[in-house]
């Protein structure tokens, strides 16, 4: 009886959707639209040599040389292990939900295991810095020198997430002893264990590439979608609009931020604070790429919530110092 309930739920909510797609068809293709612009503008070009590069560096062991070289800092300090230096520099660089591209890679290559792989995940949660310093700062706020106290704050704050959670899985520890001679070797060993030629090696790299962008693409305009619906039919002050937005697509729920008629101040906190959540459709996006392994999302979510809690009380407290 329970299951039928469910059942109609679903069928439920997933008809009164359709009925409001086909009613409000204009609003919901503008949100198709919006979501392109924004794959294609943003999540496509910031992404795609990322994702391709990791694909191709995890082939020829950069893995194995990055963790070599920051091992004093992934098993020290973070207790976890040499290996997820990759996952954390790269995510650095490229920006969220690349965490999760690059950790199932690794989990694929049995580099890392599943508890390893949800341990890394709490504190790599970076937005891309260039989304930060260019569209983030400029394009929505309209001031360059809000977006390096938002980035700074945001990623700190991981640093901060990654002490916390340093006795959660905790690797075993290896010596501290950095040698580039070994990090080469180490490199070298599994370039020549391939057997995969590197147009096959590319082949499937860019296969996966893409897979992964286009799977993004969808859940992004899933989200987009309903947050649209909601906009519709659920009537609310435009701060609160905003905060319901950012709740369930980050971009859009920036973006509302930037136009209310608040302090800077306010913005930069609402904005850091949406930034180190996530919004539902990121979340997803984590889960989806990650969906065939046993990786526990509890821990995530907790650090976001966590990550957005800290960054945005450490922005309020910086404002006043950092702001000219």
């Amino acid at each position: 009886m329970f299951q039928k309930v469910i059942t109609t739920n679903i069928m439920a909510v997933l008809l009164s959707i359709a009925f409001f797609i086909l009613t409000e068809s204009k609003a919901v293709m503008e949100a198709v639209l919006f979501s392109f612009q924004i794959w294609k503008n943003n999540i496509f070009p910031s992404l795609f040599p990322f994702f391709l590069l990791s694909e191709l560096f995890i082939q020829y062991g950069f893995v194995e040389f990055l963790g070599e070289l920051l091992k004093p800092i992934m098993n020290r300090i973070f207790r976890i292990s040499n290996h997820t230096a990759f996952i954390f520099v790269m995510s650095i660089i490229s920006g969220f939900p690349s965490n999760a591209k690059y950790t199932k890679a690794l989990l694929d290559e049995h580099k890392i295991n599943e508890k390893e792989a949800t341990k890394i995940l709490t504190f790599t949660h970076f937005s891309n810095p260039l989304f930060i310093l260019g569209t983030v700062s400029i394009t929505f706020l309209g001031n360059r020198e809000i977006g390096f106290l938002i980035l700074f704050c945001h990623y700190i704050t991981n640093l901060i997430l990654g002490l916390l959670f340093r006795n959660y899985y905790p690797s075993p520890k290896n010596e501290c002893h950095i040698s580039i001679k070994k990090a080469i070797n180490h490199m070298t060993l599994v370039r020549m264990r391939k057997k995969e030629s590197f147009p096959m090696i590319l082949s499937n790299a860019l296969n996966h590439t893409i897979q992964t962008l286009l799977f993004i693409l969808g859940v992004t305009t899933t989200f987009l979608i309903v947050t649209t619906l909601v906009n519709q039919h659920i009537v609310l002050p435009s701060f609160y609009q905003s905060i319901l937005n950012g709740f369930f697509e980050m971009t859009q729920g920036l973006k509302y931020v930037s136009l209310l008629n608040i302090p800077l101040k306010i913005k930069g906190i609402l904005t850091v604070m949406i930034l180190s959540f996530g919004g539902l459709s990121v979340h997803m996006q984590l889960i989806g790429i990650l969906s065939k392994s046993r990786i526990k999302y509890f821990p995530y979510l907790t650090a976001r919530i966590l990550h957005a809690t800290v960054a945005s009380i450490l922005f309020f407290f910086l404002f006043e110092i950092w702001m000219p």
